[in-house]
């Protein structure tokens, strides 16, 4: 029989299946007879070991291997494994042609015929050298690293899981936390944290921080082996694999307690310097602006005043005047709350229906707040008046407010409330002397603080808002004023159940609310017994026009100055004059200066000082009243029938204004 008889051409898939075998160039494979004798070779396996097909084909496999394998039987080992078990799988070196060495990763899997009879073997092998010799480089590179990190002793260095777990610990942490290695591999790293820390979760938010933006860092309080307690600096940076999955972190700890303290010593003393140098600041740029504000709304109010007595009969032209007077006593009223802040103001106890003063005020308050807090108030049906300065009264619970909206940036709830209390002799209630007193109180349902801020919340320039968010003077000035009107300011709070804020204020005697009724007439100024002449003197021009005009609608002849030199000169050369109207704030001489001289050369003669603050030095004794700015047609022919003895009867006794 022909040997053409017997042929029988390859099946289309296998020779795709060979063409495919031939081209592959990444990966040596080859086919071995049973005894390891090579039986193909292709362009992967010339690229790899550098032997052509018709060098290699008919050699044994084991010229790839090293001596010392050789040796040892390993290439007969992997045949005889991979008949048995079927696949044998190794990394290790293998000889090129050139007798270099390469890491290689070797597959052998047994080729059997349809009886199962061992025909063969099927050899791949991928050069991995490179890889090698990059994992033996990270290898040793990770080793020195270790070696480094064990050796630092100022830092606790050591290594999270994926889920937080503690992974490996260096001396430096073992230094500063007090763990030694076999006691804190595998513990979660969230017991270095204070209680309160675990009950906001923030190991959690910090790990999940440093996924997300491959870094966290931040400063706080951390807890050591035996409880105590050190401030931290604490960087924490995710670890990504080759392919950006999570595989864990880096965390680096440092003990900065003693830093701390220092810069906590060093930056309070420059703040309380800063606020100092601030308030000084406001207190000038205030006193001017104030001065100023107050002459120009001293005019507008004495035209308005003199305007609508000169009115047809046009109600709405009459409204329309109403409106322009009450904004600029408004104006007048947010001039003195700004003074406040700048200044130690003379308290002018009144007699104080405190639920109608909250309600005056219950816009002002509201807009101060925002939408997102609700103001509730709860008063009972009959509340004695208390006796206090309305003005402060009103910039107290405006800042107690305020104080109680920064402390709910989320929004809440702010009750303002009042009661009558009695203080017994054997009881007593912070000091208070025995009396009965008005209890005004802000409750709020925000952060609320812990006892050393409470125990500081009243100290001057002391805040616990941001840097240029708050002066410190809040709490301290209302406790000045409760104190000085012969109350107190009582706190009340607790760290996370919000705060309350108590302004005891004495009752007002029985006849203290009559005393402040005007008169029958209290649009219309009181009449003088007769013209005067009166001496005007003021270096705003407005000022002085605005003034002698009221006098002079009022019926008295006015002369005027400009300065006090100049009053002066004209009081040395007239005995006409019977009344002095003299601003304070004036350049070259001031009012007080100007009263001083006049009461040594002419002490009977009466002086009314104008001014739009309590800008007087309290070492000046002045026996003159003083008349506020801005004021109107009203209030200026009370000051001057006031300062006349043989009027004084026939008026009530004149309000000394800031």
């Amino acid at each position: 029989m022909s040997d053409r008889g017997d042929y029988r051409p390859a099946a289309p898939m296998e020779d795709r299946f060979r063409v495919l075998v031939e081209a592959v160039t990444d990966y040596a494979i080859y086919m071995l007879d049973p005894d390891g004798f090579i039986t193909s070779w292709n362009r992967g396996a010339q690229r790899f070991k550098g032997y052509s097909e018709a060098e290699i084909i008919g050699q044994h496999f084991s010229r790839f291997y090293t001596e010392q394998d050789r040796q040892s039987g390993l290439p007969a080992r992997a045949l005889r494994t991979a008949a048995e078990q079927g696949r044998f799988e190794q990394e290790g070196w293998r000889v090129r042609k050139d007798g270099s060495l390469m890491w290689a990763h070797v597959v052998i899997d047994p080729i059997r015929n349809d009886a199962g009879e061992l025909i063969g073997y099927a050899k791949i092998t991928r050069d991995l050298t490179e890889r090698r010799t990059s994992e033996e480089a990270l290898r040793r590179s990770e080793e020195r690293f270790r070696l480094l990190v064990q050796g630092v002793h100022d830092y606790a260095i050591y290594m999270l899981d994926p889920e937080g777990r503690i992974t490996n610990w260096n001396t430096g942490a073992q230094r500063f936390k007090g763990y030694t290695e076999a006691e804190i591999v595998g513990e979660h790293f969230s017991r270095f944290y204070t209680d309160e820390d675990r009950r906001t979760e923030l190991p959690r938010r910090a790990l999940e921080k440093a996924a997300r933006e491959g870094r966290f860092e931040q400063e706080g309080w951390r807890v050591r082996k035996d409880g105590t307690r050190f401030w931290a600096n604490v960087v924490i940076d995710a670890i990504r694999g080759e392919h950006g999955e999570l595989i864990g972190f880096a965390k680096v700890t440092r003990d900065v307690t003693e830093r701390r303290e220092a810069q906590l010593a060093l930056e309070e003393a420059r703040s309380r310097v800063v606020q100092a140098q601030k308030m000084e600041a406001i207190g000038q740029l205030t006193g001017g602006v104030a001065h100023d504000f107050n002459n120009l709304l001293a005019v507008v109010l004495g035209n308005l005043d003199l305007a609508r007595k000169r009115l047809p009969s046009d109600p709405k032209l009459r409204r329309l005047i109403e409106n322009s007077i009450e904004a600029a006593e408004r104006g007048a009223t947010l001039t003195k709350r700004m003074l406040a802040f700048a200044r130690r103001q003379e308290l002018e106890t009144v007699s104080v229906d405190v639920p109608a003063l909250v309600r005056g005020m219950a816009d002002l308050l509201q807009r101060s707040i925002g939408p997102s807090i609700q103001i509730e108030t709860q008063f009972p049906l009959r509340l004695s008046p208390a006796l206090a300065d309305a003005n402060q009264l009103e910039l107290a619970l405006l800042n107690l407010v305020v104080n109680a909206r920064d402390a709910m940036p989320g929004g809440g709830t702010i009750t303002i409330a009042a009661r009558e209390e009695q203080v017994q002799a054997e009881t007593g209630h912070d000091r208070l002397p025995v009396g009965r007193y008005v209890c005004l109180s802000v409750t709020d349902t925000g952060e609320g603080m812990d006892e050393a801020t409470l125990a500081r919340a009243v100290e001057p320039f002391f805040t616990t808002k941001g840097v240029g968010k708050g002066t410190g003077l809040g709490l301290s000035m209302i406790h000045g004023f409760a104190d000085q009107s012969g109350g107190r300011l009582v706190l009340a709070s607790e760290k996370g159940r919000g705060t309350r804020a108590e302004i005891w204020l004495p009752l007002a005697e029985a006849n203290a609310a009559e005393a402040e009724q005007p008169d029958e007439a209290e649009g219309r100024p009181p009449p003088s017994a007769r013209p005067l002449t009166v001496l005007a003197v003021d270096d705003d021009p407005l000022v002085l026009m605005n003034t002698a005009a009221m006098l002079e609608d009022i019926g008295h002849r006015v002369i005027e100055a400009t300065s006090g030199e100049q009053a002066l000169r004209i009081l040395r050369r007239t005995n006409e004059i019977d009344l002095v109207i003299t601003d304070q704030l004036m350049p070259g001489m001031t009012g007080a200066q100007l009263i001083a001289a006049i009461r040594s050369e002419q002490p009977d003669l009466p002086v009314i000082l104008a001014t739009g603050y309590a800008d007087v030095d309290p070492a000046v004794e002045l026996d003159a009243p003083r008349l506020g700015k801005p004021f109107l047609q009203r209030d200026l022919a009370r000051a001057v029938a006031a300062s006349l003895p043989a009027e004084k009867g026939r008026v009530l006794a004149f309000r000394a204004a800031k």
